[in-house]
């Protein structure tokens, strides 16, 4: 969306797979009869199976509301989603841009477009009371709307759209709950994804409320059909709970592991954790593992520790702010998720640590001991590395 990237390269060439031996067919598979282990594709033909992966993904959610067929109304999902409002924009003379929904992707397009088209009005419409909801408690997204307003993105949080509004078959804006109207040259709904189960009900499979059926091994209830990424029902790694997992680093994690399954391995996926990260301007903010709203829905007592700290060394130029923020499981008095907010981009990926701290079961006494790379440069100082002074906070108070 931004112009950064183009659509070739961010996939797989057809001609890599045909050059390591994988025919490419370029159809939609609309059937499958597991009995005689076919594939039935919209263009008539078949393909025969021993073994097969299903990984169609999932479709964004468009919500039935009035106006949504209007020419520039947008949902974002794949690469010609983002082409298409490319060309919209380019054809059009799009002044104003309303997008529903405050998660990362919404805002992620919101402020890209706005940094490559600075006299662009953007106006992000969002039911909950704060942005990035599904990532950051709420001491930790405080301070994401008054940035993201700073930078001329207008926020309307804590309230729904009525409708989306047109004239001559293209949209004008959308309408509140409250009747106020937002005037729209252009309208992103990023509302969330569905899983796609039309196959996976054709093959007569197992499904679960978010999704295929798996076992640990990828399989689903026929041990010759696997499924991999945001078609699965997952499992979170803390609670046991059945979710979703619709994220890039679980897909490729699931993919991975139905190849070694279909090489011959059996390599167990241990569960999601919600590894997410996003970047709005120079804000950047990351998440893993249970937040403490999450927590109390599921009626695990947290205690949480929240340390500030900054990207460089104090008398380094241009050092910047960031804060950790840990919740542990008062009872077992393990790790169970973590945030980040950052205004520098290199502190955000200590989230990756916290994700491997509960993966091992880590107390407070663990983080002690952490003892991270250091350099003026690159890190804080050794003695405000945020991660090791949780663990000091937490030891004894737990």
């Amino acid at each position: 969306m931004a112009g950064l990237a183009t659509r070739d390269s961010i996939i797989v060439p057809d001609k890599v797979l045909e050059n390591a031996g994988v025919q490419v067919i370029i159809d939609r598979a609309v059937g499958i009869d597991s009995g005689k282990k076919t594939v039935t594709l919209q263009g008539g033909d078949t393909i025969s199976y021993d073994k097969l992966a299903l990984a169609n993904g999932a479709d964004p959610v468009l919500p039935p509301l009035e106006g949504k067929d209007l020419a520039g109304v947008f949902t974002l999902r794949s690469s010609p989603d983002a082409e298409a409002m490319i060309r919209f924009m380019q054809d059009h003379e799009v002044k104003s841009l309303a997008v529903v929904g405050a998660g990362f992707i919404g805002l992620e397009v919101g402020t890209l477009l706005k940094t490559t088209h600075p006299e662009l009005n953007v106006t992000v419409v969002e039911l909950l009371q704060r942005p990035l909801a599904a990532m950051l408690d709420d001491n930790m997204a405080a301070g994401v709307t008054p940035y993201l307003e700073e930078q001329g993105i207008t926020m309307r949080l804590g309230v729904g759209v009525a409708k989306i509004v047109g004239a001559g078959g293209f949209v004008t804006g959308i309408e509140l709950d409250s009747s106020e109207k937002v005037k729209a040259d252009m309208v992103l709904v990023s509302v969330g994804a569905r899983t796609n189960l039309d196959l996976a009900r054709s093959a007569g499979l197992e499904l679960g409320d978010y999704g295929i059926r798996i076992n640990e091994y990828m399989e689903t209830s026929d041990p010759d059909i696997l499924a991999a990424g945001d078609n699965v029902e997952n499992t979170c790694l803390v609670s046991g709970r059945k979710l979703s997992g619709q994220l890039r680093g679980t897909a490729v994690s699931q993919g991975r592991l139905v190849a070694k399954r279909l090489a011959g391995a059996a390599i167990p996926f241990p569960g999601v954790l919600y590894g997410s990260c996003v970047k709005l301007f120079d804000f950047c903010a990351a998440s893993v593992g249970l937040s403490e709203e999450v927590a109390a829905r599921l009626d695990i007592k947290t205690a949480s520790f929240t340390v500030d700290s900054r990207s460089k060394h104090g008398m380094i130029k241009d050092m910047k702010p960031w804060t950790l923020k840990v919740i542990f499981d008062s009872k077992t008095r393990k790790v169970i998720g973590s945030q980040i907010v950052s205004m520098a981009e290199a502190p955000v990926k200590e989230i990756d640590t916290m994700n491997m701290a509960i993966r091992m079961g880590a107390v407070p006494e663990d983080l002690i001991t952490i003892n991270c790379a250091g350099h003026p440069d690159l890190s804080s100082e050794p003695s405000m590395e945020p991660i090791s002074i949780v663990g000091i906070q937490a030891s004894g108070k737990i």
